[in-house]
């Protein structure tokens, strides 16, 4: 019974030395961390600049790292020259303890201290050394828990009495509630700190999203909320301005989630921290429209950028979102004084309501300065060079790709069905998207319409005439193919009329190809297109002697199409054209078909 009196006294003691030492201490609260863990983290941090910094769990279960506790006189004296010289952040306040509750740091902490320098408390060391030494435990009998006493929750502010505490807020609160709610996505005005109906509005918003009666006036709870929920957010990412002298470019980047990796001109890049998922680049170069008309097509062609989103261009600027199932990226880039800057976010498509705030901070805090972009040998060539990379970053390639050829002056492209099988995107030399709109699987064709209309410099006129035996043919296509940017002639000689079991729908030619060349045009020596090569069908009961290729004839060809409303154009030419002559022709109707999914 004796024991339990004394617990209930000792208790009563604990919370009374709390208040009476709030009377005249007050601390520099900092941060505030959703868990036990990260606070521990940043605590750890702030001590090892400041030494005298305590942690407590508050009343709403989020961990406040603090500097002090200080002098409550001293107080404002401190925080503002702490502000100043930016050892702490802006939106750091006094707290006066009323909602600590257990505490955190210093590990093992007893309470008890002594003012140190700049007027915090520093622990003692003796009672820290007494600490470090187990007590010898007491009897069973003789055990005293002290239970924390249950505290009743305030009582929530009417409107009336919130806009009453509201009035008390200085002009540096109102705005950072402001910013607070357009960081949360409430607000979109300007940071004025004036509570005109857009603020109310977003006050209302933010309330309906919490759950908790819509008045368009916080409360002191519901403001202390809202800005613990910003501060904590933003000191999980991290979010600090970059100032990059080689770049010429002052952002904001969340640098807990990217750290800087290299420079590989025009891009300095930031790799993801600790799997964070998230990369940044900053894009610097010297040039003019025609170096950012550049940089806008080839930034499409990166993985950071898929296909599929928005994309806009005008004289002096551009943007392009990039969305995919396991990526999305944004970037932006401009034009001025003879210098193209910009950035690059990208993320994976779980983080979009965080990077979406990431985001905005990155476009409003932008700057480019100086009249230097990044120099070209900022970085040494790497060892590694490869193709399907571009200063350090991986180009997107297609699944594979197959040749093709334009029939008409609108740009329509015959090719071979192989090519188009199970795509989930078909291009056109990899720039031009296109759909299938005609597909024979038995006579292995296909005919591809462009998105948009083109103007080819050339198409094909097809031989109505028999073609004479061993006569030479020529095949345009892409061998290799998206490893080079124009089309390659193949030379051989037509061997038969028929296929080799007497099929008369397509030709045997005595010339080698490759997987990519299937889909081109085999053209006479006149220019005229005798039919399309076909793919080498694999048969593992027999396979054919190197040099034994298959095309659909073109009468076959004609005539299917003609069915289908699709008419040919016939040959009218003469003669035998030059190699030179037939190499040309063959470049400006051959086109290459790639398959992307």
């Amino acid at each position: 019974m004796k024991q339990a009196i004394s617990a209930v006294w000792m208790a009563v003691l604990l919370v009374w030395g709390q208040t009476a030492l709030a009377q005249t201490q007050v601390w520099l609260q900092v941060e505030a961390q959703p868990n036990l863990r990260a606070a521990e983290v940043r605590a750890r941090a702030y001590a090892a600049e400041f030494g005298a910094v305590a942690g407590y769990q508050l009343s709403s279960g989020w961990y406040a790292i603090l500097i002090g506790p200080v002098a409550a006189a001293d107080a404002a004296g401190r925080l503002a020259e702490l502000r100043s010289l930016g050892r702490v952040p802006a939106d750091s306040f006094i707290a006066e303890g009323g909602n600590f509750r257990q505490q955190f740091w210093p590990i093992g902490a007893n309470g008890t201290g002594t003012t140190g320098a700049l007027g915090v408390v520093q622990p003692d060391p003796g009672a820290e050394a007494e600490s470090a030494s187990p007590a010898e435990p007491l009897p069973d009998e003789q055990q005293v828990v002290l239970l924390e006493p249950v505290l009743a929750p305030e009582p929530e502010e009417t409107p009336a009495q919130a806009r009453r505490s509201e009035a008390g807020l200085s002009d540096e609160d109102r705005a950072l509630l402001q910013t607070a709610m357009q960081w949360q996505g409430f607000y979109f005005g300007a940071i004025d700190g004036d509570f005109g109906p857009g603020t109310r509005n977003a006050m209302a918003a933010w309330q309906v999203a919490q759950g908790v009666e819509q008045t368009g006036i916080l409360t002191a709870t519901q403001r202390d909320a809202l800005i613990k929920g910003y501060r904590s957010e933003l000191a999980e990412l991290g979010l600090q301005t970059v100032r990059d002298r080689a770049a010429g470019i002052e952002i904001q980047l969340p640098t807990a989630l990217v750290t800087f990796d290299h420079y590989d001109p025009p891009f300095v890049h930031y790799k993801a921290r600790g799997g964070s998922g998230v990369s940044v680049l900053l894009i610097s170069q010297a040039g003019d429209q025609n170096t950012l008309f550049g940089l806008y097509d080839i930034m499409q062609t990166l993985e950071i950028v898929p296909p599929l989103g928005e994309r806009s261009r005008d004289n002096a600027s551009f943007t392009l979102t990039g969305q995919s199932a396991t990526l999305h990226s944004y970037t932006y880039a401009a034009l001025q004084g003879g210098l193209v800057k910009g950035y690059t976010l990208v993320w994976q498509p779980q983080d979009e309501v965080r990077m979406a705030r990431v985001l905005a901070a990155m476009q409003a805090s932008f700057t480019p300065y100086g009249d230097r972009a990044m120099d070209d040998t900022a970085a040494a060539p790497s060892e590694d060079q490869r193709r399907d990379m571009l200063a350090g970053l991986v180009v997107r390639r297609p699944d594979f790709s197959r040749s093709g050829f334009f029939i008409d002056d609108r740009g329509t492209v015959m090719t071979t069905a192989q090519a188009v099988e199970s795509c989930g995107r078909i291009t056109l030399d990899s720039t031009v998207d296109a759909d299938v709109t005609l597909k024979d699987a038995a006579l292995g064709f296909a005919i591809l319409t462009p998105r948009q209309v083109l103007s080819p410099p050339g198409y094909a006129e097809f031989q109505t005439a028999t073609p004479r035996l061993m006569s030479e043919v020529a095949v345009a296509g892409y061998p290799y193919e998206d490893q080079l940017p124009l089309p390659t002639l193949t030379f051989g000689a037509l061997e038969d009329l028929r296929g080799l079991n007497g099929e008369t729908g397509i030709r045997r030619l005595a010339l080698s190809v490759l997987p990519g060349d299937a889909g081109g045009p085999v053209f006479d020596s006149t220019g005229a297109v005798l039919g399309m090569l076909l793919p080498r069908t694999l048969d593992a009961a027999r396979v054919l002697p190197d040099g034994v290729s298959f095309a659909a004839n073109a009468q076959t060809l004609t005539s299917a199409l003609a069915l289908s409303g699709v008419t040919l154009r016939a040959s009218t030419r003469q003669g035998g054209m030059p190699p030179e002559d037939l190499t040309r022709l063959a470049s400006s109707m051959t086109v290459l078909v790639s398959c992307w999914n």
